[in-house]
């Protein structure tokens, strides 16, 4: 009924037809059947052509309505984002200029959501999360197409859609491919939502495993670089502590002032600087054995103890730790 009442049509294609053609046949008062004027006959006709098409075009919303391809209008408040998220962050004059564009020209393309699997009478996106965004800001509600989904099949229409768009950099969809498989999605569902294959797949994830998510999220999805260059900031990052030295770059203002592409320059910059200015010498004992190497960078100073040229003094060494920082405080005055 509720169908029915949404394409303004309340009786059955069969029962208006009917009715029509019983129109045709009962006499007309002052003429008899064969007298009948052409004009009304063609009327008549004109009348049911009419509501053929109107049941087709019934027929047509209600197939449509049934694949979920209808397009409605949601109020954005009742709309809730992925349970997985796709973006690390979007640029603000990116996004200031769809703003405008749905502000001119209205929304063009509706996003797609689906009942939200836990409360009742909200949505949950599958794309379309920077429409909704900008929907809000302007106000009013938003155009979606409502499918149930099933989650595998709304992260395959999340990611095949972002494919279709090619607007999510390297580092984001591998980031989305991780968080996928943390989440006990199979690697072949995420193959489908990337369109990629399980080589490609399996060194997207394994990038990620390398870098630490605290530097990931600050630089953001720096579109030109690809794999490799994220792969050699993984290498520097690895190097003895250039890590600690990141994490200590990535949260100061001036490395936020920045773009994302110019962030992970700086970043990469700064720990290939780092790795130039490493220091390494070998400490002498007294009686000439080369006991301990010292290796020292802007961030720490590392001591490896050689087995070899002097058993257990590294062990020696760890006991008397707790002595030799209080005797380090009494002569600093810390």
């Amino acid at each position: 009924m509720a169908r029915k009442n949404l394409i303004g049509i309340s009786d059955s294609p069969a029962t208006l037809i009917g009715a029509e053609r019983a129109a045709i046949e009962r006499p007309i008062a002052g003429h008899q059947p064969a007298q009948r004027p052409n004009g009304l006959v063609g009327g008549i006709t004109r009348s049911l052509s009419n509501i053929t098409e109107k049941v087709e075009r019934a027929q047509e919303l209600e197939r449509r309505l049934a694949e979920g391809q209808a397009i409605v209008e949601l109020d954005p408040s009742l709309i809730e984002a992925s349970f997985v998220v796709d973006r690390l962050a979007v640029d603000p004059e990116t996004q200031a200029a769809l703003v405008q564009q749905i502000r001119d020209h209205g929304q063009q393309v509706p996003i797609l959501v689906r009942p939200h699997p836990t409360i009742t009478g909200r949505y949950q996106v599958a794309y379309g999360h920077r429409r909704l965004a900008a929907v809000r800001e302007i106000g009013g509600r938003i155009k979606a197409v409502i499918r149930d989904l099933t989650d595998e099949q709304l992260v395959i229409s999340q990611g095949q859609e972002n494919n279709v768009r090619t607007d999510l950099s390297f580092i984001e969809r591998a980031l989305f491919a991780t968080r996928l498989e943390d989440r006990g999605f199979l690697r072949d569902t995420i193959m489908s939502a990337l369109g990629v294959d399980k080589a490609a797949l399996s060194k997207m994830i394994a990038v990620v495993r390398r870098l630490p998510l605290e530097i990931i999220e600050p630089i953001g999805a720096a579109p030109s670089f690809g794999r490799r260059r994220w792969m050699e900031l993984a290498d520097l990052l690895e190097r003895e502590g250039n890590e600690t030295k990141a994490l200590a770059d990535v949260p100061l203002p001036a490395f936020h002032a920045l773009n994302s592409d110019q962030r992970f320059e700086k970043l990469f910059a700064s720990l290939s600087a780092a790795k130039a200015r490493t220091k390494t010498e070998t400490w002498l004992a007294p009686d000439r054995v080369r006991a301990v190497r010292i290796r020292e960078t802007d961030a720490e100073t590392t001591l490896a103890f050689s087995k070899r040229a002097a058993p257990g003094f590294g062990d020696f060494v760890r006991q008397r730790l707790e002595a030799l920082y209080l005797e380090y405080q009494q002569e600093t005055g810390d």
